[in-house]
């Protein structure tokens, strides 16, 4: 039903205009006649506009990229347990190309009065977006965690994965192993985490090896089994004998490019790959990966969550953990050691 102004105001004791500012949740208004306006809107039988509508406090949203790769199940799911042992119910938002946008997700979150939102590898992740998206959501005080991805300014706790410490791990074990030519095929620079591994390749680059220009032996392509193939075709032609990629599925189609020109996985060519996804140690050959520490990270973005619904705030600050190097059969000594 359609509030009028007059009913509501005289009901509330306030002026018309008090009650319009109400409604259209302008400042300025003390937040006990804000109150008595929204009760005497309940009392009279009138729909709240939706964003001014009761929370739901058992709902958490959950937005996760599409669940192609399956280390985004893998966060969905334990976060999804860890908050029904809470007593809350995860609403899960995928986003796929072409599909439902990141912000058509959180309305549809904001209409349902969710109590807060987790996001993993949301938008925060890409520098190139606008954080208001977010700063907004915190303006409004609700609670929100950010998973895999930083932007300074935004009001809220972040869980990232230590991306320099990966390639630390990685090209440590390669270069332990022999190889000097190594390459690291990764997605678009514009996502913090790209960013943060190709910082730390090139220190590790310098630290282990002495180079200083590695940047020809950097390749960014699509984070896909077909961008890490093509990625890996291209190192291989400039002399690489070893790979360090930024997920599981690069890393697969970077085993296929190597046997599509004759050469066996590790004895001519090693595959580092990235997350440590459900099923890959029984891959052919299993692969040696950098484990990220899902587990740990998603049971803290919910204990952070659930800190800020109950008006408890974490530290603002980035929670950084520490993967976990995993050697399997993909990676050998490099050719004629």
């Amino acid at each position: 039903m359609k509030a009028r102004l007059a009913d509501i105001a005289a009901h509330a004791d306030v002026s018309e205009a008090t009650v319009s500012r109400v409604l259209n949740d302008k400042p300025g208004v003390a937040e006990a006649t804000r109150e008595a306006v929204l009760t005497s809107l309940d009392i009279l039988g009138y729909d709240r506009p939706s964003r001014l509508r009761r929370k739901t406090a058992d709902l958490v949203g959950l937005i996760v990229p599409e669940l192609t790769n399956p280390i985004f199940p893998a966060f969905a799911q334990i976060i999804e347990t860890a908050l029904a042992r809470h007593q809350f119910t995860p609403v899960l938002c995928t986003q796929t190309p072409g599909g439902v946008h990141e912000d058509e997700y959180v309305q549809m979150l904001l209409d349902r009065g969710v109590a807060g939102i987790i996001y993993v590898s949301g938008q925060h992740a890409d520098v190139t977006t606008d954080p208001e998206r977010y700063t907004s959501l915190r303006e409004r005080e609700l609670p929100i965690v950010l998973v895999n991805g930083y932007q300074e300014g935004i009001d809220a706790p972040f869980i990232s994965n230590d991306d320099v410490a990966s390639m630390e791990l990685a090209l440590t074990h390669l270069v332990q192993l022999g190889h000097t030519q190594i390459g690291l095929a990764v997605g678009p620079e514009r996502f913090v985490p790209v960013i943060r591994k190709i910082d730390g390749f090139r220190t590790s680059m310098r630290t282990l090896l002495g180079r200083e220009h590695v940047d020809e032996l950097i390749e960014r392509t699509m984070f896909s089994v077909e961008g890490g193939d093509t990625a890996a075709a291209r190192l291989i032609e400039k002399g690489c004998t070893a790979v360090v990629c930024g997920s599981d599925l690069m890393a697969l189609g970077a085993i296929r490019a190597a046997r599509r020109v004759g050469k066996q996985v590790p004895a001519d060519f090693s595959v580092v790959g990235y997350d440590d996804s459900p099923l890959i140690a029984f891959t052919d050959p299993p692969l040696t990966t950098v484990r990220q520490s899902v587990q740990a990270m998603a049971e803290a973005a919910v204990r952070a969550l659930l800190d800020e619904i109950a008006g408890e705030p974490a530290p603002r600050a980035e929670y950084v953990f520490r993967p976990e190097l995993v050697v399997r059969a993909s990676t050998g000594a490099a050719p004629g050691r």
